[in-house]
């Protein structure tokens, strides 16, 4: 978890390692492109200083290339640094701006002021003049007072690793008072994301190349220059915010460090993202709700729901039935033959014991120390299922992964387009920002008949599930009928669709 100030308690760097760490930040970097601008200014000045020599020397070609150097360089100054300036500075503005806010009582006090000074004017009453002139004074004093409670405060908003959906969690927000002597009063810790649900279009600026000539390849272009273009752009609306509630600090103390715990609720799962709060205040008149921003970019992947729910009591004891039987028979030596119980798989009947005997016996074999499993997600195209059953079967896939993942075995997972993985925080993530048909790793398209066509392998196929020896657990979305025949022997397949999951290994 990140922090927006540094440990007072590390010790601090020598000089190299300070000079190094200079270099590295941000400020060096709007250093060096000031230093390249004035150097940049100077030529263009210098150029256009030796073209007025070379005009009153009449050397007409001299003027032409000198004058047009300087402006070539001018124009790439202005192209190149200034539009970055501008924005250093607008981001410096964005991290240090406040807004305000007029309260109830503000407007309230605004009105009385204003009706006293109306009083004043018309009948000159000095006392009057007195009156109006301490409520103004009030009023800068509310404003210039809040600002300084506010100012140079430091912000750290600190969050769990691992979220769940539908569970609550503990946050904390640290707040930081580095000053030697004045206190700060009456502080919140608000968000100061702004609710937007619908994409809008608005006007940006692109990074692009200038070239010319114009169409040709890029390799054949004589002049290739960065460059900038005004789009307008479709604006889609930001991830869910983390950040819902309020922190409350009342008094903050020199020099002192206070934080406020917070119960945190995900009701989805998906990312979740803050790119800034926001501390305010109505200190000390409560006129204004001055609100500073402060910029502290926060992530959270919520995995999904683990919760028991009817499916997984469904489930998992027909998986496990399944699974101990393809253990239990995946040795090669003959353990014993004994009656059948309801758990066995048809697979393993002894039919000349059973012929002997009367009744239906079963082998079983001796049993191999390593327990394997795979969790597959057989990620479905769009279309094919709800949004409400397509939720049901991620939380599905994901409580099965959590629950075996306690059990004495060695625990595989896999979704279409990753690689096979046995961390399962890893995998409740990829189940966490999983969409209907997405592939994050297909194969490149294959050239037919000279023409590139789209190639949309087997998912199941194409995971493998087959070529090792781990029993298989694969919620699907397809008919029984368009799996592959190979996979029935090793796998138990958990069929969601629109209506009740339904079970089943054959």
């Amino acid at each position: 978890m990140g922090s927006a100030y540094a440990n007072p308690l590390k010790s601090s760097p020598s000089a190299p390692g300070r000079v190094a760490n200079w270099l590295q930040s941000a400020s060096a970097e709007v250093w060096v492109k000031f230093l390249l601008a004035l150097l940049g200014l100077g030529l263009a000045f210098a150029s256009a200083l030796f073209s007025t020599v070379s005009r009153d020397a009449g050397n007409v070609w001299a003027t032409v290339i000198l004058a047009s150097t300087s402006l070539v360089l001018a124009t790439l100054v202005g192209l190149v640094t200034v539009p970055y300036l501008a924005r250093r500075v607008a981001v410096e503005r964005l991290r240090e701006s406040f807004d305000y806010d007029v309260t109830g009582v503000g407007v309230i006090y605004a009105l009385v002021t204003l009706v006293i000074g109306i009083a004043a004017l018309n009948t000159g009453n000095n006392l009057l003049y007195i009156v109006v002139a301490a409520m103004l004074g009030a009023i800068l004093v509310s404003g210039v007072v809040s600002a300084w409670v506010l100012r140079w405060l430091e912000l750290d908003v600190r969050l769990p690793e691992h979220v769940f959906a539908g569970r609550p969690v503990a946050g904390r927000i640290v707040v930081r008072n580095p000053r030697r002597f004045m206190p700060s009063f009456s502080v919140r810790v608000v968000p100061t994301r702004k609710k937007r649900k619908k994409p809008t279009k608005q006007w940006k600026w692109e990074t692009t190349t200038f070239a010319f000539p114009f169409n040709r390849p890029s390799q054949q272009q004589w002049l290739r220059l960065p460059d900038r273009r005004l789009r307008r752009v479709t604006v889609f609306p930001p991830p869910p915010g983390i950040f819902q509630g309020m922190a409350y600090f009342p008094f903050l103390p020199p020099q002192a460090e206070l934080y406020a715990d917070l119960e945190l609720r995900f009701d989805q799962r998906g990312r979740y993202r803050e790119d800034s709060f926001g501390l305010a205040t109505r200190f000390p008149f409560a006129f204004l709700t001055k609100t500073r921003h402060v910029s502290l970019p926060r992530e959270v992947l919520v995995y999904p729901r683990i919760e028991p729910s009817e499916e997984n009591f469904d489930v998992l004891p027909l998986v496990r039935g399944e699974w101990e039987s393809f253990v239990r028979g995946r040795g090669s030596e003959l353990y014993r033959i004994r009656e059948y119980q309801p758990e066995d798989s048809a697979r393993h009947v002894d039919w000349k014991a059973t012929a002997k005997s009367g009744s239906l016996k079963v082998r079983e074999f001796a049993r191999e120390d390593e327990r394997k499993l795979c969790i597959a997600f057989d990620n479905p195209e769009p279309g094919i299922m709800s949004e409400r059953a397509y939720e049901k079967a991620v939380d599905l896939a994901a409580s099965l992964a959590w629950y075996f993942s306690t059990q004495e075995a060695q625990v595989s997972f896999i979704v279409p387009g990753r690689p096979r993985t046995g961390d399962l925080h890893e995998y409740l993530g990829w189940l966490a920002v999983i969409e209907p048909g997405a592939r994050e790793a297909c194969p490149a398209p294959e050239t037919v008949a000279g023409q590139k066509e789209p190639y949309s392998p087997d998912t199941l196929t194409a995971m493998n599930l087959g070529n090792s020896d781990a029993y298989n657990i694969v919620i699907t979305a397809r008919p029984r009928g368009s799996l592959p025949a190979a996979l029935w022997n090793c796998s138990y397949f958990v069929f969601a669709g629109d209506g009740e999951a339904q079970n089943g290994s054959r």
